[in-house]
């Protein structure tokens, strides 16, 4: 098989928080929030990435922060397709290259529409040539998982819109499941926490840095605390709150019992062969919300299977995508059709 990719293709990983973008031999170069600034005036696109970020919960009324996708699929086309011309064009003009082919990371569970529309995006954004990997797959790959092998590996992606749980073996996914919950929806559960204890409404970004800071997948014994600014809802005025660990624990545990819920369902499909090798080997975790915590604490006592964190998890999908393109021959039976 001749190799499919060149010196001029990108890897990229369209999360619904955040894209990475790797280029081979140079790792990643562009890690930025999956946000665009829009005017509605004119409807026109005024700044993607960390530039829309710091507008988020500043914008006057003629400007809205948006993020294009939605629990890890495409919600919007359009700012879906600008957000991808800006991270294409950022990423080609750092390695002087005008036309570049695109490895991209998806969802397992995405429909053949969904599908169709990542590509159409990718390829109106600029990019000539399209390959689409299930992002289970690429995670284990830039994890170190030897995803070849016939010995099962268990893998869980924790992304901001997405949980991704899959068994690999043999280069592809034996089993997997999808569930559109992550950190977005446990950012939701703390502002309506923080919402109906304290009467103050507070920002996502506010949110984001509360379940960062002291957010936990179980009770802690010794108390932490977090001082945060939001809105009073009675006086319309600011007001500064201080936010216990514990009672964010509580704030996201239905999104945590999601996540449990969807481990154990991969594990009642598993062949037993293949569950052997989990439970000897133990459960991988990657994305963003993995360093939430002690979730692999809770995981590990959850399931009865050990669980670890992956070396810099939040990397792993783009990761994946480097490798993969690096050595197509080991890993073409896990590169889908364009």
């Amino acid at each position: 098989m001749l190799n499919i990719f060149t010196s001029k293709t990108l890897g990229i990983d369209l999360g619904t928080s955040n894209s990475l973008v790797y280029v081979p031999h140079k790792e990643v170069i562009l890690n930025e929030p999956s946000i665009v600034a829009i005017s509605s005036d004119d409807n026109s696109i005024l700044a993607v990435g960390n530039a829309a970020l710091e507008m988020v919960g500043r914008t006057p009324e003629s400007i809205t922060a948006q993020r294009p996708l939605k629990e890890g699929v495409i919600a919007d086309y359009r700012v879906t397709e600008a957000m991808l011309r800006y991270f294409i064009h950022q990423t080609s003009q750092k390695i002087n290259v005008q036309k570049t082919d695109v490895l991209i990371a998806v969802s397992a569970g995405i429909t053949s529409t969904e599908r169709r529309a990542v590509i159409q995006a990718t390829k109106k954004a600029g990019a000539n040539n399209v390959f689409i990997v299930k992002k289970p797959i690429l995670a284990a790959v830039g994890a170190g998982v030897p995803v070849n092998s016939s010995t099962g590996s268990m893998i869980i992606d924790i992304g901001g819109g997405t949980t991704e749980v899959a068994i690999i073996s043999l280069g592809g996914i034996v089993v997997s499941e999808s569930t559109r919950v992550g950190g977005d929806k446990m950012d939701n559960s703390i502002i309506a926490y923080i919402k109906g204890h304290y009467n103050v409404a507070i920002g996502e970004r506010t949110a984001e840095k509360i379940k960062v800071q002291i957010g936990s997948a179980v009770p802690q014994r010794e108390e932490e605390m977090l001082e945060v600014s939001g809105l009073d809802m009675m006086t319309g005025l600011p007001k500064n709150i201080k936010v216990k660990n514990n009672n964010i624990t509580d704030a996201i545990s239905e999104e945590i019992r999601e996540v449990v819920q969807t481990v154990k369902k991969v594990l009642r499909d598993t062949p037993p062969e293949l569950i052997a090798d989990v439970m000897e080997r133990g459960m991988l975790l990657c994305g963003g919300v993995s360093h939430l915590r002690h979730l692999d604490d809770l995981l590990s006592e959850a399931i009865g299977v050990p669980a670890f964190v992956a070396d810099e998890p939040m990397l792993c999908v783009a990761k994946g995508t480097g490798v993969a393109m690096e050595n197509i021959e080991m890993y073409k039976r896990s590169i889908m059709n364009k």
